[in-house]
């Protein structure tokens, strides 16, 4: 049984007080200790000071990938849109591919014999500085980035977009009562048609090896769509959850579509209150605001490291 925070201490105080009375010293010694360290271990689990906005129940490796990233390069403050060093990777959309031998890679067009480096934002495509080679097979696919290239005497960070295609969830507040579905976009873009609606040939195929469901998340496997209600149902976040318990999973994923079902994955941190009203109001604010640039097509971090889509789940509206 999953038992947390002051529940806990009122089911170990309940048993022990099943003493004889006899005991009556042993058993009162023995509340006070459970007592203390049962505080001790609450007021860790919920202590605003950590890095995570609540206790975390449930853990799972998500880094999958075995090419460390390079530290965080700044966003340049004036880059330039307009130049011919700018990174041409042949399209402004690429997919990655089954690997044959070894990973796929993708490579510029471009600056061919011209020294210089090539940077990336966010932090997530796996890119050699050098030559400007991308490793799709590692990279985070279904995120939009910027590219640039920095020619050797020069300052000019020279600046393209590249979106890497695949699939992805959106940043957003889901209720419980209202019966809410997480649904993934493609392709950095909202409006980008589904490569699952006909689902021809293999057709897509979501959570492929039950890495989520084995979790108790309830996953249409043909669209990728979530069903928040049958979840909660499942007690993913444990029977007696506190606000910001957080439970972290990984979508393994193949799509119909030019990736030809290559193996591609999107991390999700699920984080619970339970009510709307009892979300941090810096945290909802930035959730707001990811989601309003999704919507408007303008998905692209400039920050040092993309988080993974962050999915808040709430009892109620209130």
């Amino acid at each position: 049984m999953y038992l947390q925070g002051f529940p806990t201490i009122l089911y170990l105080i309940f048993n022990i007080s099943l003493i004889p009375m006899k005991q009556n010293l042993y058993k009162g010694s023995v509340i006070l200790m459970v007592t203390f360290f049962c505080a001790i271990a609450c007021k860790k689990s919920i202590d605003p000071s950590s890095p995570n906005t609540g206790t975390i129940i449930q853990t799972h490796d998500t880094t999958q990938a075995t090419s460390p990233l390079p530290p965080p390069v700044p966003y340049p403050a004036s880059p330039v849109q307009e130049c011919s060093y700018a990174p041409d990777y042949g399209d402004s959309v690429i997919y990655t591919q089954p690997p044959t031998n070894g990973d796929y890679y993708a490579y510029p067009q471009n600056n061919q014999g011209i020294l210089g480096t090539y940077l990336s934002w966010p932090l997530g495509l796996v890119m050699n500085s050098k030559t400007g080679s991308i490793d799709l097979t590692q990279s985070q696919t279904g995120v939009r980035y910027s590219v640039a290239f920095v020619k050797d005497g020069t300052t000019d960070t020279c600046m393209s977009q590249l979106i890497v295609a695949g699939a992805y969830y959106m940043d957003s507040v889901y209720v419980v009562t209202m019966s809410d579905t997480l649904k993934p976009y493609f392709n950095a873009n909202p409006n980008w048609p589904s490569p699952c609606l006909t689902n021809q040939g293999e057709g897509c195929k979501f959570d492929y090896n039950n890495y989520a469901k084995n979790q108790g998340i309830v996953i249409d496997q043909h669209t990728g769509n979530i069903n928040i209600n049958a979840t909660m149902k499942n007690s993913l976040f444990g029977l007696l959850p506190l606000n910001g318990t957080t439970v972290n999973t990984t979508i393994y994923y193949w799509l119909n579509d030019n990736s030809n079902y290559a193996d591609q994955k999107v991390p999700l941190q699920m984080v619970y209150y339970n009510h709307r009203s009892d979300i941090p109001p810096n945290l909802l604010t930035s959730i707001t605001n990811t989601l309003l640039n999704t919507l408007g097509d303008l998905l692209l971090s400039k920050g040092p490291a993309p988080r993974p889509p962050l999915i808040i789940i709430v009892r109620d509206n209130n």
